[in-house]
C-alpha cells in the first residue's frame, strides 16, 4: 500500500471516529430501513431522501429488475445498463450461425435495429406495505405446522389478488422478509417489451471466462445495454413495432470521471438470497449436502455439454447459456465450501447457540417460550438430512434433462384435459394449447439429444445408489429388472430415447399437440417415467409441507429470541426485493503479504493475453489503442491507463449483478458484476476483511463503447460530452 493510501485511510478513520459514525457490521438494507441510516456521516453528499422518497421521485425510480438481475435507466428514452451476463440468454436466443451476436457482439445504431430480448422483462418497484400483522394474525391460534404454512401462503395469495384487483396496472408480490416473522407487500410495474441495444464482443464481455470468474484481479467488460418499450399510450405491451421507448420517472446521471480509492459509494439493487440468520444445523446441511452435490453435478453436466458443443456451432450456441449458468453456480458453491471451512462458520454458530441457550435458560419468560427451541431445530434438521440426497435429486431432475421438462408439461396438460367434462374438452384445448406450445418451444431452444441422454443416464445412476429409505420409485422400477444396475440403466436410456417422439420438436408441436385426441392417446417411456416421478413427489408432499411449516415457525422464533439476546434489530436476509448497501472503494489482504489494489487496467488485459490462455484472448484494437495511449476522456491520471474493474467493500450477492454503483452524489460510476472468491461466503457471513465485490468501471464501459464499438451515439445519449 502506498503512502497516499495510508494517509487517506488514516484520515477517513479519524473522521469516522470524530463524527461519531459507526461503520455497519453488514447490510443489505430494505427501503423501510434506509431512513434509520446516517449516510451523510458515511460520506453521502446529497440529501438522503434523494435515494428513496416514498412521496416523490428518487434514485430508486431509476432501478429495474431485469431477468433476475438489476439494471438502471441511464437516459430518458428507456436506455438500461446492466451486465453482459444478464443479457447473455437473450443474446443467445437472438444468435444464429450466420449472425453470431454471442461471439461478435451487437450494436444497434438505430432504433429499428434493436433486437427483441426474448425471455426478459423489466420490473420496477412501485411501492411497499408491511402486511405482517394480517399474515401472522391468521395463524395466531394454529398449532399444526402444515396447516399454519398453508394458511400463511393462502393469505399471501389473497393479499396479492386484492392488490392487483385494486390497481390492475401493477403486479403484486408478498415477500417474506424474516421467515415466519415479517411479510411485506410489494407492488411492481412490469415492462414486457425489452430490446437489445449494445452488447460488446464476448472477448470483452466475458474476458477471463471461468479462469477469472469469482477472482480478483479482474478485467471483464461485463456490461450491456437494453431499451424498455411500452405501447404508445404508455401501458405495458408485448413486443410490437408500434411500441415506443419508455420514459422513466428517473434516470441516473453518468459520471465519466469514475472513482478514486477510499471514495464513498453505494448500490441499489435486487439481491437474491442470503442465509445469515440461520442456525448451525442449516449451515451443516449446506456444507454436507447441497453445496457439494450441486457443484459436482454441474461440473459433470458442463464437461458433457462442452464436449457435445464441439460438434457444430449451432449446438455450441444452443448450450452456451446453460453452461455459463452452471459454471457460475459451481464455482460459487465451491468458493462457499472453501469459505465455510476457512472461517469454521459451523463452530462459530454452535458457540453462539450455546450462549443463546444459556441466555434462554437464565430468563424465566424466555425459557417458558423458547426452552426447547434449539433442540427442536436440531431434531428437524436431523430428519431433513435423512433424505437430503433424494430431495436434492428431485430438485435437479427436471432442469437436468430438457425432455423430462417437456414430459412434465405434456403430462400436466393431459391431466388437466382429462379432468374436463367431455363437452368442454375442445374449448379447454383451444384456450390453452398455444401457451403449452410456447412453453415447450422455449424448452427445445436449449435442447440437445446427446446432452440429454448422457445427463439423464447420470441422474439415474446417482439415484440407483441411494439408500433404501431414499429410493426413487421410478428408478427402482428400472434397476429391478437386472442384477447390474448400470447395465440396465444403459439399456433403458438407449431404448427410451430411441422410441420417444418427444425428442422431435417438430412432431410434438405440429402433430402431437394437434388435437385433444392426439395428445390424450399418446404415451411413451419418458412420459411414464415423469408420471412416476410426479406421483412420488406428490406422495412426499404432506411430510415436506409439515417440515416446511415447522421450520417456518421455528425460524421466526429463532430470530425473535436472537434479537433479544443480542439486543439489536437484524437486517432481513436478501430475498430479491430492492435493497441498499454502501461502503468504500478499497483493496484488501486475501492472504499474508498479498495486498490487492482496488483497480485493474487495460495493461492487465494485455499481460493476461500474453499467457496464451484462450480465455484471455481480446480484440486486437485494444492492444493497438493501448500502445497509442489513445484513452480519450477515460484515463485515470495516477494510473496513466483506463481502469477496467474496481473493488469495494459493499454487501452484495446474486441478483446484485448489474446493480448501479453510485458515488456520493448519486451518479453512476460503475456496474456491479461479481465478488472476489473469498466473498462467495457472503450469503452466510459478511466481514470487511474478506468481503469484496467487483464492478466494471464506467470509464472502461465508455472507452469500449466509443473506441472499440464506435457507439458514440449511446455515449451521447447518456449525456457525456465528447
Amino acid at each position: 500500500m502506498n503512502k497516499k493510501t495510508l494517509i487517506i485511510t488514516s484520515l477517513l478513520t479519524l473522521g469516522i471516529i470524530q463524527s461519531g459514525y459507526k461503520p455497519w457490521e453488514e447490510g443489505m438494507f430494505p427501503l423501510s430501513e434506509i431512513h434509520k441510516l446516517d449516510l451523510k456521516k458515511a460520506g453521502l453528499k446529497i440529501d438522503q431522501n434523494n435515494i428513496y422518497n416514498p412521496k416523490g421521485t428518487s434514485l430508486v425510480d431509476a432501478l429495474v429488475n431485469v431477468g433476475g438481475c438489476t439494471g438502471s435507466f441511464v437516459s430518458n428514452e428507456g436506455l438500461i445498463i446492466t451486465n453482459h451476463h444478464c443479457a447473455f440468454s437473450a443474446v443467445q436466443l437472438a444468435s444464429t450461425v450466420e449472425n453470431d451476436y454471442l461471439t461478435n457482439g451487437f450494436v444497434a445504431k438505430t432504433r429499428e435495429q434493436e433486437i427483441e430480448a426474448k425471455g426478459l422483462t423489466c420490473r420496477i418497484t412501485d411501492s411497499y406495505e408491511d402486511v405482517s400483522d394480517r399474515v401472522l394474525g391468521a395463524v395466531a391460534q394454529i398449532e399444526d405446522p402444515a396447516s399454519r404454512l398453508k394458511i400463511i401462503n393462502d393469505v399471501m395469495k389473497n393479499i396479492v389478488i386484492e392488490a392487483e384487483r385494486k390497481d390492475p396496472s401493477i403486479k403484486a408480490e408478498v415477500s417474506e422478509m424474516f421467515i415466519g416473522k415479517t411479510y411485506v407487500l410489494f407492488r411492481y410495474k412490469t415492462i414486457q417489451d425489452v430490446r437489445l441495444v449494445y452488447v460488446p464482443n464476448r472477448q470483452i464481455g466475458e474476458f477471463g471466462g471461468e479462469t477469472d470468474n469469482w477472482v480478483w484481479p479482474r478485467h471483464t467488460g461485463d456490461f450491456s445495454f437494453m431499451r424498455a418499450y411500452v405501447a404508445p399510450d404508455g401501458s405495458p405491451s408485448k413486443f410490437s413495432k408500434d411500441n415506443v421507448p419508455y420514459t422513466p420517472k428517473k434516470f441516473l446521471k453518468v459520471n465519466a470521471k469514475g472513482t478514486n480509492e477510499e471514495d464513498f459509494v453505494f448500490i441499489l439493487g435486487y439481491p437474491g438470497k442470503t442465509f445469515r440468520h440461520r442456525p448451525a444445523a442449516f449451515i451443516e446441511y449446506q456444507e454436507k449436502f447441497l453445496l457439494p452435490y450441486v457443484s459436482n453435478l454441474y461440473d459433470f453436466q458442463n464437461s458433457t455439454m462442452e464436449t457435445i458443443g464441439k460438434k457444430d456451432k449451432a449446438t455450441e450456441i444452443k448450450l452456451a447459456t446453460r453452461i455459463k449458468r452452471n459454471a457460475n453456480v459451481l464455482k460459487n458453491y465451491r468458493g462457499k465450501l472453501q469459505g465455510l471451512k476457512g472461517i469454521d462458520l459451523i463452530s462459530k454458530k454452535k458457540k453462539e447457540e450455546e450462549a443463546l441457550i444459556q441466555f434462554i435458560n437464565n430468563n424465566v419468560n424466555a425459557k417458558a417460550k423458547y426452552g426447547n427451541l434449539m433442540t427442536e431445530i436440531d431434531n428437524l434438521y436431523k430428519l431433513i438430512n435423512t433424505d437430503a440426497q433424494r430431495d436434492l435429486w428431485f430438485t435437479q431432475i427436471y432442469s437436468s434433462t430438457n425432455l423430462l421438462t417437456v414430459a412434465k408439461n405434456i403430462n400436466a396438460f393431459k391431466t388437466a384435459l382429462k379432468a374436463q367434462p367431455a363437452a368442454q374438452k375442445q374449448d379447454f384445448f383451444d384456450q390453452n394449447i398455444q401457451k403449452l406450445k410456447q412453453t415447450l418451444s422455449s424448452t427445445y431452444e436449449s435442447y440437445d439429444i446427446d446432452a440429454d441422454r448422457k445427463i439423464f443416464k447420470k441422474m439415474l445412476e446417482d439415484a440407483s445408489q441411494f439408500s433404501p429409505i431414499q429410493k426413487v420409485t421410478a428408478v427402482n422400477k428400472i434397476t429391478s429388472k437386472g442384477a447390474n444396475s448400470n447395465d440396465v440403466i444403459d439399456q433403458y436410456v438407449e431404448s427410451v430415447f430411441e422410441v420417444s417422439k418427444l425428442k422431435e420438436a417438430n412432431y410434438v408441436l405440429n402433430v402431437l399437440l394437434q388435437s385433444p385426441k392426439s395428445i390424450s392417446t399418446y404415451n411413451d417411456g419418458l412420459l411414464l417415467f415423469e408420471d412416476d416421478i410426479a406421483k412420488q413427489i406428490n406422495e412426499l408432499k404432506p411430510e415436506k409441507d409439515r417440515r416446511d411449516g415447522l421450520l417456518n415457525k421455528l425460524m421466526g422464533d429463532y430470530v425473535n429470541i436472537k434479537e433479544k439476546f443480542l439486543n439489536k434489530d437484524f437486517i432481513p436476509d436478501a430475498n430479491s426485493t430492492l435493497r441498499l448497501t454502501y461502503g468504500y472503494v478499497k483493496g484488501y489482504w486475501p492472504a499474508d503479504a498479498s495486498y490487492m489494489r482496488p483497480y485493474t487496467t487495460i495493461k492487465g488485459i494485455l499481460e493476461k493475453g500474453a499467457t496464451g490462455n484462450p480465455e484471455f484472448a481480446y480484440p486486437e484494437q485494444i492492444k493497438a489503442l493501448w500502445n497509442a495511449k489513445d484513452f480519450g476522456l477515460y484515463a485515470k491520471k495516477d494510473l496513466n491507463d483506463v481502469p477496467v474493474s474496481f473493488l469495494y467493500n459493499m454487501d452484495t450477492t446474486g441478483g446484485n449483478s448489474g446493480s448501479p454503483i453510485m458515488n456520493a452524489y448519486g451518479e453512476l460510476v460503475g456496474v456491479n458484476f461479481d465478488r472476489a472468491f473469498g466473498a462467495t461466503i457472503n450469503d452466510y457471513a459478511w466481514n470487511d476483511s474478506y468481503s469484496r465485490s467487483i464492478g466494471v468501471d464506467i470509464r472502461y464501459i465508455l472507452w469500449v463503447a466509443s473506441k472499440i464499438d464506435k457507439a458514440d451515439f449511446l455515449v451521447k445519449e447518456m449525456g457525456i460530452r465528447l
